[in-house]
């Protein structure tokens, strides 16, 4: 097993790792969404009058729907199939009416998904200066071969990458840093649960630093559910690999200072 893999491992189940990991992921739920007054007069009027495409409608301007249902995407995209496809509104519209104005309330209301929002934390968490030296801007960072963290916008990131490293993947960057005259690029994920999404996203962090032809070390900043000492497929590809750099955002530190 890769050394900082493996002291990964060892701290996510004999340290407080979840504790210490809050000050990289602080996945709070954002408060409820808040609803313009005047739409939400617009759809109580709509609802009480049964008028199924002015409720469709507005309901639509909102960010989030108050159902799951397949053709709702369409609808957004063009409003007008609403007026075209009267038995498809009808049946959306009495799924409505069953639940109630209550309910589509807190519905649009709910607060966006904890995992919607945790893909800036990592890039702010290291802008605090928590691995020891302030990210600097593209200019500060291509004037010095100090040791150094860019911090710059995933178009620079990736220009940057593409020019100067000969990075030549599709997936963008989190991390860009020069530590001992040796560029270092990374991808971070913070992975919740097993399977589906966030298998794909687990996917795309390993390509990245099995990228070929790149003048720099690749490392994989990964947090969470592969931690777990169990048989799922991601702990167990962490465990039976030497080569690649995967590891945690909380040994990153150590990793970066001992180039």
């Amino acid at each position: 097993m890769n050394y900082w893999t493996e002291l990964s491992i060892e701290y996510a189940n004999q340290k407080n790792y979840l504790d210490d990991l809050f000050q990289v992921y602080p996945t709070i739920p954002d408060g409820i969404r808040n609803i313009d007054e005047n739409r939400w007069a617009n759809i109580e009027k709509a609802f009480s009058k049964k008028n199924n495409n002015a409720l469709l409608k507005e309901l639509l301007k909102l960010d989030l729907f108050p159902i799951k249902d397949s053709y709702v995407a369409y609808l957004k995209r063009d409003a007008n199939a609403i007026d075209r496809n009267p038995k498809t509104v009808n049946r959306i519209c009495g799924r409505l009416y069953e639940m109630g104005l209550s309910k589509i309330l807190e519905r649009c209301s709910e607060p966006k998904e904890t995992n919607r929002q945790i893909g800036p934390f990592f890039r702010r968490w290291m802008n605090n200066k928590a691995l020891g030296i302030q990210p600097i801007s593209l200019d500060e960072f291509m004037g010095s071969k100090k040791d150094a963290i860019l911090n710059g916008s995933d178009q620079q990131l990736m220009t940057f990458a593409r020019k100067e490293l000969k990075y030549k993947h599709n997936k963008g960057l989190d991390f860009i840093g020069r530590f001992n005259e040796q560029y270092v690029i990374g991808e971070a994920k913070f992975l919740t649960d097993f399977g589906g999404h966030q298998n794909a996203q687990f996917n795309d962090a390993i390509s990245t630093i099995q990228t070929r032809g790149v003048r720099a070390i690749k490392i994989a900043i990964l947090d969470g559910v592969i931690y777990i000492k169990n048989n799922n497929k991601m702990h167990q590809f962490l465990i039976a690999q030497q080569e690649l750099n995967i590891l945690s955002s909380l040994v990153l530190r150590e990793f970066l200072y001992q180039i």
